[in-house]
């Protein structure tokens, strides 16, 4: 049976077309590749050699960004997880404790992610030397946090701390404070890449200098880079070397992210054929957490699906609580094996993530990243486990920072555990308008943290200002229009109240 010479035309267009992109693919990469090599024969030595490594990375994620258009998932064949591969917590909690949990312990390494700046809040520098509770910082709360540990049970768990060239020396300098403390601190870079004019799809950097306009045309890759990086550091070698099996990574703004023994007791007891490579602990979502990432079964795979794959179509089904229920925290348990394994193999494979940004002469570009929890499907048997909420406590936002710096939580040994006085578990919704987005205004407008044990939801926006020992209780708005400014009393009690106007309290 013959085709019509319509058919015919239109295979060989179709042909013809793919041939063009594939020309032009090459082009692109070609050209991409002719810029690298000038970029680093602006350097030499140890910078060069680290340098060529990291466009090594590079280079292979823009391969694959020539290569892929559109969402990166078939709609049609995502499917919950099944039953058995997302545990609840208190199943694991359950279990109890052994003996020997110290034994387990020293087989633990925590890696936290440290490579943002506080820009977001305000604040300059690496965003984990911000002051989040009595003077201490995020990184503070870590340290405490692991010697507690290493102290009770006698064990041996490092802390090793991701940095981004953003943040490398910064943070080295604060560490030598915690010299006399009881846990080693390793650590390493994250890789350096190019950001991408977005209409040449060349690089925008002159030279491989970070100072001026040239300091904008680079960025760290995301999380998902880890696992290139810690192999080509030479400290997953060292680690596997002194006995350590797996990592529990987590992001440094978290503080809800401690070691759980019950966890790390659930990997160590598995039978060493069934050996759970890979726990990514999830929780329910809420309102708030619509553009989480969250967990689907796919090619009978367990995936991590983000917002930024998703078909537009199926955007707001994606964003739905019913359907896909729970998001990941970013709490990752990972085998340092395996990372191993799939990193000499070279399998490793995290979906793109193409992040649009305009750089401060206006010039649009586009920066390639990947994220870690998405390698969760090259991993061999791994699980999902539905935490409870207070595992996930980042601290993003002024409104963030005062709920943690509130008498809603107590501090003890670096972790924050919610108040026995609040009668309800849950957190109270807190919005704070723009004039408190930066952590100095933030501080500069509460005269003390108001208590706030009995609170549900609080919006300030304008010029608010609140005295020393105010009480926040119910649903509390404050809103200060344009031009005017409210000024809560010192000693207030505000409960489910709308504060609108002008309220000026001056010295007499």
């Amino acid at each position: 049976m013959g085709m019509d010479h319509k058919e015919l035309n239109r295979g060989g267009l179709n042909a013809g077309m793919t041939e063009f992109q594939e020309k032009l693919r090459q082009q692109h990469e070609n050209s991409m590749h002719q810029e690298l090599e000038k970029l680093l024969s602006t350097t030499k030595g140890v910078e060069a050699e680290n340098s060529r490594k990291d466009f090594e990375g590079f280079k292979h994620l823009f391969h694959r960004f020539l290569q892929v258009k559109g969402p990166s998932v078939d709609w049609a064949k995502i499917n919950r997880p099944p039953e058995d591969s997302i545990q609840p917590y208190e199943r694991i909690h359950a279990k109890g404790l052994p003996e020997a949990i110290a034994a387990s312990l020293n087989k633990l390494a925590v890696v936290k992610l440290n490579g943002g700046l506080g820009t977001s809040m305000g604040c300059k520098g690496p965003k984990s030397l911000i002051s989040v509770r009595n003077e201490n910082t995020f990184l503070d709360l870590t340290v405490q946090q692991i010697e507690h540990l290493n102290k009770t049970y006698s064990a041996d768990v490092p802390l090793v701390l991701m940095n981004s060239f953003n943040t490398d020396e910064d943070t080295k300098k604060i560490l030598q404070k915690y010299t006399h403390h009881r846990v080693k601190i390793h650590t390493f870079n994250q890789s350096r890449y190019p950001r991408i004019n977005k209409e040449s799809l060349l690089p925008v950097a002159t030279n491989m200098g970070l100072i001026g306009e040239n300091g904008e045309a680079w960025y760290p890759p995301g999380h998902g880079d880890i696992y290139t990086s810690f192999c080509n550091s030479g400290l997953l070698d060292k680690l596997l070397s002194e006995g350590k099996e797996y990592i529990f990574v987590s992001n440094i703004d978290n503080l809800g992210a401690t070691v759980d023994l019950h966890i790390l007791n659930h990997l160590m007891s598995q039978p060493a054929d069934k050996r759970c490579e890979f726990v990514m602990e999830v929780t329910d979502k809420t309102r708030a957490d619509v553009k989480g990432g969250t967990l689907i079964q796919y090619d009978n795979k367990l995936r991590l699906l983000e917002i930024a794959q998703v078909p537009k179509a199926h955007v707001d089904e994606f964003k739905s609580v019913t359907k896909f229920k729970i998001f990941n925290t970013n709490n990752l348990w990972i085998s340092l094996p395996a990372i191993k394994r799939l990193h000499e193999q070279n399998t490793l494979d995290m979906e793109i993530i193409v992040n649009p940004k305009t750089l401060d002469g206006g010039l649009n570009v586009i920066q390639l990243e990947t994220a870690v929890g998405a390698a969760i499907k090259c991993f061999d048997n791994a699980l999902g486990i539905n935490v409870p909420r207070s595992r996930f406590l980042p601290v993003k936002t002024t409104s963030d920072l005062l709920l943690v710096m509130s008498n809603l939580y107590s501090l003890e040994a670096g972790s924050l555990t919610m108040s026995e006085k609040r009668e309800f578990p849950t957190t109270p919704h807190v919005k704070l308008g723009s004039s408190f987005t930066k952590v100095q205004d933030f501080l500069r407008r509460f005269e003390s943290i108001p208590d706030m044990l009995e609170l549900d939801h609080l919006t300030v926006s304008g010029d608010v200002t609140f005295g020393k020992q105010v009480a926040l209780k119910g649903t509390v708005i404050i809103i200060a229009n344009h031009g005017d400014r409210i000024d809560i009393p010192a000693g207030a009690m505000l409960e489910n109240k709308i504060v609108s106007g002008n309220l000026r309290i001056l010295d007499h």
